[in-house]
């Protein structure tokens, strides 16, 4: 569907050539020192060689002796450690700072960086657990813990992780049903992350998160989740309606039970009805003739019960 139609496509936010380009630029930087030593390698070869002064073969030991240095010296930044082989065996992890090697027998395994990474990988065009076909696009939250591990127990780690994430994505996409995908995606991301540590722990490398960013599902089906949503709202709305009614069905039968043998109260309650009706709707309702004598027994009844409790009686006419 959309990897045909091109639909599906992530918006990165960031170029990585780009940011791969200016990484290897400032890793450059801690080569400074070596590129100093060999120039002043090379300035007193050029000054043993111009002046008759300086001995030849103090100049050419001290330029041996600093283009050793060069190859001994190296250094590693704060994050970064540097797994050590000597004679093809694993020796130890040195880093970060300044250390030194033997040349032509140490070999460094690289600059490992144990910061947090954060990697994007997606599962295109899988089948959940009630068949519907859809798009999820993650990210992962992952960093070495041990750099030998990481460059010893796996051939390319960076390769590795993502694909083991997208490989485990796929598995629990196809037992999990598109409603849970759509509702539960902290328990499948921390589904996911279980999975990922066993797998990647023995590697040097553990999974600090794994976030589900946008679940894509197609076109023809989004009409039918929309209606099915709509309908369970107005399921709900009746449900509510229906509750109200049998709270309201209550309360009329305890009223009744208050009105029923007093003629006067009820009559009362009828007229106020009506005046309200009256009121709110600023219309003219006509009732039968009974109703003023009914409203005079009313008044009537009404005006001794008021003299007993307050004392006094007021009449306004």
């Amino acid at each position: 569907m959309a990897s045909e139609n091109n639909e599906f496509k992530e918006r990165k936010e960031f170029n990585p050539v780009l940011r791969a380009v200016s990484k290897w630029l400032f890793g450059m930087k801690r080569y400074t020192i070596n590129v100093l030593l060999l120039i002043v390698a090379a300035v007193l070869l050029l000054l043993s060689s111009k002046f008759e002064s300086i001995p030849s073969a103090a100049s050419v030991s001290v330029a041996i002796l600093l283009c050793f240095v060069v190859l001994s010296l190296r250094v590693a930044l704060e994050w970064e450690r540097v797994p050590i082989l000597r004679f093809g065996r694993y020796i130890k992890t040195k880093g970060p700072g300044f250390f030194f090697i033997i040349p032509f027998i140490d070999i460094p395994c690289g600059y490992i960086d144990c910061r947090v990474t954060v990697t994007d990988f997606s599962a295109e065009k899988v089948l959940t657990k009630d068949a519907v076909p859809i798009f999820v696009d993650s990210i992962i939250f992952w960093m070495i813990w041990d750099a030998a591990k990481a460059t010893l127990e796996v051939e390319n780690y960076m390769a590795a992780v993502p694909l083991s994430a997208k490989t485990a994505l796929r598995d629990i996409i196809g037992k999990t049903t598109l409603a849970r995908l759509l509702t539960d995606r902290n328990e499948i991301g921390q589904e996911l992350q279980n999975i990922l540590d066993a797998k990647t722990n023995p590697w040097g490398i553990t999974s600090l998160s794994v976030e589900i960013k946008d679940i894509v599902i197609p076109k023809e089906l989004e009409d039918s989740i929309s209606r099915e949503a709509q309908a369970e709202r107005e399921k709900n709305a009746r449900v509510i309606l229906g509750s109200a009614e049998i709270e309201l069905a209550e309360k009329y039968s305890q009223a009744s039970q208050k009105y029923k043998g007093n003629i006067e109260a009820l009559t009362l309650r009828s007229l106020n009805l009506l005046l309200d009706a009256v009121k709110s709707k600023g219309s003219v309702i006509l009732v039968p003739s009974e109703v003023p004598h009914l409203m005079n027994k009313a008044i009537a009844a009404a005006l001794p019960k008021r003299s007993t409790a307050s004392g006094e009686v007021d009449i306004d006419i």
